[in-house]
């Protein structure tokens, strides 16, 4: 175990080779993160293509191979935590099970933690109809379906939600005030990491807790590694979560080479 004033070496991982976002994180992490966390932000490599979102399960699909890869050698670099930056939650499982000591955390994961210990019901605020099957399967996967309230969609694209602030806000308020007011929601999650920005305004006009998941993932990465290099907490290798044999990594030529990210910007 390291000591307490250990700095905590954390990676936020957008899982696109689009790397424009990079900087906007970054600042999200600057005004947010503890003052003992070193955070580097990044992206895939732009081999994996230059998608600018994961809305399509094609494009997650894509990124598989890259997100392992990147994963196992952020794990080798050090780190004590990463975040995949969508709230997918993208392969979380799977790259828990290659992350060694790293703890690996997703978006959606950490938002409904946070929500159910401020509240009972929570309903999911999401750009296009499209997303709730696969984020509802996700949440369902996780065990919380019984506390989902509801999906509200706002018709809006990815990049759309940073490019009019004020049209996203009133759009973002609208889908809120319809989820407490015939849903029943005791809580809000914003279903994207590019919805940004928006949270503070929208609890205290409804006042009730209204999670950013990009915030949320940060946070909950932030005390897991503190835990881990305190109490020694960090994954279960144990029956499901048992990781490939390194015998047989190293006899499958899987992780020969570096891993090369697209981008990095350092947060200290």
């Amino acid at each position: 175990m390291k000591s307490q004033n250990t700095v905590q070496k954390i990676m936020y991982l957008n899982p696109v080779g689009f790397d424009a976002y990079d900087a906007f994180f970054a600042e999200m992490i600057r005004k947010n993160k503890s003052p003992s966390s070193e955070v580097q932000v990044t992206s895939l490599a732009q081999s994996v293509g230059q998608m600018d979102n994961l809305e399509y399960r094609t494009y997650n699909a894509l990124i598989a191979s890259d997100l392992i890869k990147a994963t196992r050698q952020a794990s080798i670099d050090g780190f004590d935590a990463l975040i995949i930056g969508c709230f997918y939650d993208p392969f979380l499982l799977d790259a828990r099970e290659i992350s060694g000591d790293m703890i690996v955390v997703g978006p959606c994961h950490c938002s409904i933690e946070i929500a159910l210990k401020l509240s009972n019901s929570f309903s999911v605020i999401i750009g296009q109809k499209k997303w709730q099957h696969e984020m509802q399967s996700t949440i369902i996967e996780y065990g919380f379906g019984e506390h989902l309230a509801s999906f509200r969609d706002v018709g809006m694209t990815v990049p759309e939600f940073q490019q009019d602030h004020k049209l996203t806000e009133e759009k973002l308020m609208e889908a809120v005030r319809l989820a407490i007011d015939e849903d029943g929601a005791e809580s809000i999650i914003l279903g994207c990491t590019l919805e940004f920005g928006f949270f503070e305004k929208i609890q205290n006009t409804f006042k009730i807790p209204v999670i950013d998941p990009s915030i949320a993932a940060l946070k909950q990465a932030e005390q897991a590694a503190i835990l881990k290099n305190k109490f020694g907490w960090k994954p279960s290798r144990q029956w499901s979560t048992q990781a490939p044999p390194e015998s047989d990594i190293k006899r499958y030529n899987l992780f020969d080479e570096e891993y090369q990210f697209g981008n990095r910007i350092t947060v200290k």
